[in-house]
């Protein structure tokens, strides 16, 4: 399977297909160039080396598994390996993991040189149906998550169904929840394969449907300027959850992305029958269904969200299946939403 994002001069081609990574140099030239390879400790170690083995001239450098990467020390590290391997203008920056690994990867190749090229190759379900494709690259400051970055479109972004079968069931699961987010405010097809089928079975359809839906809305808006913050459904609550219970740093216990985006979608659901048959895929699929958090210490962190303007903050609604509705709100209001009043 194949998709193009249609970007002008910045598209390039969405190869999903299992056994892509050992064919990097079909899709891209990594000949008489400089190739950085950035993974990270969870990632198994062949999928870099496969990349690797391809370019005459590379490089891998690893860093630590987890979110707390996505912050300034790792990223000025990276920078100084790009610097040290002799990289300039002409190289190419490959990153080899999950949605970590390409968030870091990307702003570091918007950055170095003012910009060299980039491919990302997501290994985990959550990178794969989201953060793989649309150009947005980032690193956090302290608890606030994708504050530092920059829009950085890949040339090429592949997605290798067989890097999948070494994730656990949980990161698995974790993926789907991003998954879902898109079946609810854009395709009630994909929502059916959450209700009637088993959803890891149908995963490459899964993935396909969430990239064709986020292609879509980034082709329109690519800088997120109107209707691509549709994306952020269940984010704005689910940042605050992440950032209060989110494992990170050295906080090894508690919930995953996927999962903190999961419960911020449930308040944004306006249909109570809706938020029901939602609650029913997340018991099957093995989500959390509440929080168990300090409400107060979340509205705290939500309002740092850049979504924040002044007093205000956008929130995206999901008034029914296959819709959704963005808001502007005053923050005054979020302890509603969370259930705080």
């Amino acid at each position: 399977m194949k998709l193009t994002m249609q970007l002008k001069s910045r598209s390039y081609d969405i190869i999903l297909k299992a056994g892509c990574l050992a064919n990097l140099h079909q899709f891209t030239n990594v000949q008489n160039r400089r190739v950085f390879v950035l993974t990270d400790s969870g990632v198994p170690a062949q999928y870099a080396e496969t990349i690797a083995a391809q370019c005459p001239t590379s490089t891998i450098y690893t860093i630590p598994q987890g979110e707390g990467s996505k912050c300034l020390k790792v990223f000025g590290q990276v920078l100084q390996a790009m610097l040290d391997f002799g990289m300039d203008r002409k190289d190419l920056l490959v990153a080899v993991g999950g949605g970590v690994v390409g968030d870091l990867g990307g702003f570091c190749a918007a950055s170095y040189m003012r910009g060299i090229d980039f491919v990302n190759c997501p290994t985990t379900v959550l990178a794969q149906v989201d953060s793989s494709i649309g150009g947005k690259t980032a690193i956090d400051l302290g608890e606030t998550k994708n504050i530092v970055g920059a829009f950085w479109q890949p040339k090429v972004v592949l997605v290798d169904f067989d890097t999948l079968a070494t994730l656990p069931r949980r990161h698995v699961v974790n993926g789907l929840a991003e998954a879902l987010k898109t079946a609810l405010i854009g395709d009630p097809q994909l929502f059916a394969m959450f209700e009637t089928e088993h959803p890891e079975e149908n995963i490459e359809q899964i993935v396909y449907r969430s990239l064709k839906f986020k292609k879509k809305i980034v082709e329109q808006d690519e800088r997120e300027g109107s209707v691509r913050a549709c994306l952020n459904f269940g984010h704005t609550i689910g940042h605050g959850i992440e950032a209060v219970k989110g494992i990170r740093g050295r906080r090894t216990t508690g919930l995953y992305h996927g999962e903190c985006v999961a419960l911020g979608m449930l308040p944004m659901i306006e249909d109570p029958a809706l938020v029901k048959r939602v609650r029913a895929i997340y018991r099957t699929l093995g989500l959390p269904t509440r929080t168990g958090v300090n409400k107060a210490k979340v509205l705290e962190y939500m309002q740092h969200d850049k979504k924040t303007c002044g007093a205000s903050i956008t929130v995206i609604l999901c008034p029914g299946l296959g819709c959704w509705r963005a808001d502007k709100i005053s923050t005054a209001e979020l302890p509603h939403l969370l259930g705080l009043e």
